[in-house]
């Protein structure tokens, strides 16, 4: 049995790409991201599903749908990645491996972005390489799920 299927979710104002300052974001809009994680997924053989929202609710309901639907996570919640405890634990109930995902290196930039409540529980992290970041962390969470 094939584990490919990848669940990507963007969290918090991720949708407003195109919009944001370009120098941390880059110039790529939402749909372009989308577009380009799609076509990276696809040359790896993995199955991409997306969802992004602006509400932390909903962001959690749909950790909680997952079960059985998808074998692996990429997931960017935005700046909900430094104080969401709820997001950390529906991550941890959902219990599937997962990649946390930045466009911009958070690691360089103010230290309350430094912070990430969601890191300990993904086999890694990619920050700072903008779009090719999600190509990065397919791969990797590809690597992590033909091992599983």
């Amino acid at each position: 049995m094939s584990h490919n299927r990848v669940e990507i979710m963007h969290g918090v104002n991720l949708d407003q790409l195109g919009r944001r300052d370009a120098r941390h974001y880059g110039g790529l809009t939402f749909d372009q991201l989308e577009q380009r994680i799609a076509s990276f997924g696809s040359e790896l053989g993995l199955v991409t599903r997306f969802f992004q929202t602006n509400h932390e609710g909903k962001f959690v309901e749909h950790l909680h749908g997952l079960d059985g639907m998808v074998d692996g996570l990429i997931v960017n919640p935005g700046a909900w990645t430094h104080y969401s405890w709820a997001i950390r634990d529906a991550l941890e109930i959902a219990a599937l491996p997962a990649i946390e995902v930045h466009l911009s290196d958070v690691g360089a930039r103010e230290e309350w972005r430094q912070v990430s409540v969601v890191r300990d529980l993904c086999v890694a992290t990619v920050s700072g390489e903008g779009p090719e970041g999600y190509r990065t962390a397919l791969a990797r969470l590809k690597q992590e799920l033909s091992d599983a």
